[in-house]
């Protein structure tokens, strides 16, 4: 199986459990592999035959824009969930950064993958 990677996609939302969070936007990042089988689109050299990740980050970018999570586990689930039923992706790994939550650490969040590879 072939993976389709998407890295350091940065994405303002609403994130969090406390107050304070919940009046701000917060930058999240996603990192993305997703299984595919490419040889038809690198026989036909045609967008149509490949998971086309200019759409998965569009549609990413829709979803964690318009979502107010308090945890950074529900929408880690949520967009790996969205993936896997509207782009017919068999698996995915996805890695969810919340920068700066803990000071001191350049990153915390979570890492999942979900699906058959």
């Amino acid at each position: 199986m072939d993976i389709i990677f998407l890295t350091d996609l940065r994405i303002e939302t609403v994130i969090g459990i406390y107050d304070w969070e919940r009046g701000i936007k917060q930058t999240v990042i996603f990192d993305l592999e997703m299984a595919a089988d490419i040889r038809r689109a690198a026989s036909s050299d045609h967008i149509d035959d490949t998971l086309d990740y200019k759409s998965v980050a569009k549609r990413v970018i829709q979803f964690v824009e318009g979502s107010e999570f308090q945890l950074v586990e529900t929408l880690a689930e949520k967009v790996a969930e969205l993936i896997l039923t509207e782009f017919d992706v068999p698996w995915i790994r996805l890695k969810l950064n919340k920068s700066g939550a803990i000071r001191g650490a350049s990153g915390v969040g979570i890492l999942i993958e979900r699906g058959k590879r």
